[in-house]
């Protein structure tokens, strides 16, 4: 009985370590009874953020990094003990074969609006979705993109993975590394004009109102000139991009269109020779998981930052 007894103990005592929470992922509430045991994040920025909150040995893979970009060294190693599931996006076959408990992905970062692969084809299957903050515009409204989105979504990972502490440690270290490096940059100078080439050389893809690389280009001192653009990543016409006419053009680097490429594209077509960037040969490259949010966004405004106001 003693025995029946201290295992009865030793189990209401493990599973007092981790009490029920709920967080809010995009126009949901989902709820945790326990931590999830098998993830599977989609992408580098997202797979980024599960790292970085130290939960490798709480997944049972990633996807959607191979079939797109290529992962550096930093990203190697961060993987090395993990198998890419998918090269794309995953399958529900993908995920429910992986036994997966867990999804982290967004809407255009591993989930289509209307696909096979949404919150609720995977809730049949026991497989919860918690949805990038960022891509939550893709199904209703939400406020301006900011530097809060990547926090928020650290912070949720965090209680969801009973390791809210440390969420809550990496998010006060991100503001105050960017605070510090914010305090004084650019004081009393007009924002300079900055323009997002993604990709495209029919019609530019870029960054609008809602996409990541706007809050980048504020912290670090900018104005993004699709401002106004009322979408996050989406295409648009040249001559929209020739009319706001920026002062400098960052470039995201990643697929086989290289940076030199597309920043030679721009330099060499005509129609767009009299853009102020283009005329000053000003343009800065962020790689896809720097423009993306995640652990390096905070790098990225310092690169951003750099390049705008630096000699």
């Amino acid at each position: 009985m003693k025995r029946i007894a201290l295992s009865l103990v030793l189990t209401v005592l493990a599973g007092s370590a981790f009490a029920e929470t709920s967080v809010r992922s995009c126009d949901r509430e989902v709820v945790f009874s326990e931590p999830p045991k098998a993830a599977v994040s989609n992408d580098v920025n997202l797979t980024e953020m599960m790292l970085a909150l130290g939960l490798r040995d709480r997944m049972v893979g990633y996807t959607g990094i191979s079939g797109w970009k290529t992962l550096d060294e930093e990203m190697r190693e961060g993987v090395a003990e993990l198998p890419e599931l998918s090269a794309k996006y995953p399958t529900k076959e993908v995920l429910i074969g992986a036994d997966a408990d867990f999804y982290f992905a967004g809407w255009n970062y591993g989930m289509r609006v209307g696909g096979e692969v949404t919150p609720e084809t995977l809730e049949p299957f026991g497989i919860k979705v918690y949805e990038l903050t960022e891509s939550c515009i893709h199904i209703g409204e939400k406020p301006k993109v900011s530097m809060g989105d990547m926090y928020n979504d650290l912070i949720n990972l965090g209680k969801i993975f009973g390791v809210e502490d440390a969420a809550y440690d990496l998010v006060a270290g991100y503001k105050a590394e960017l605070d510090a490096f914010t305090s004084n940059l650019n004081a009393g100078e007009k924002p300079l004009r900055v323009f997002v080439y993604d990709s495209g050389e029919d019609k530019p893809f870029t960054a609008g109102r809602y996409a990541m690389p706007t809050a980048l280009i504020e912290a670090a001192g900018g104005i993004n000139v699709l401002d106004s653009f009322e979408k996050s990543w989406a295409t648009v016409d040249w001559e929209a991009v020739v009319e706001a006419d920026p002062e400098m053009v960052v470039i995201v680097n990643y697929g086989k269109v290289t940076a030199e490429e597309k920043r030679d594209f721009m330099k060499n077509n005509p129609a767009l020779a009299g853009i102020e960037a283009v005329k000053n040969d000003r343009f800065v490259t962020l790689e896809y998981v720097e423009a993306t949010p995640g652990p390096r966004n905070i790098r990225a405004v310092k690169k951003l930052a750099n390049a705008f106001w630096g000699e």
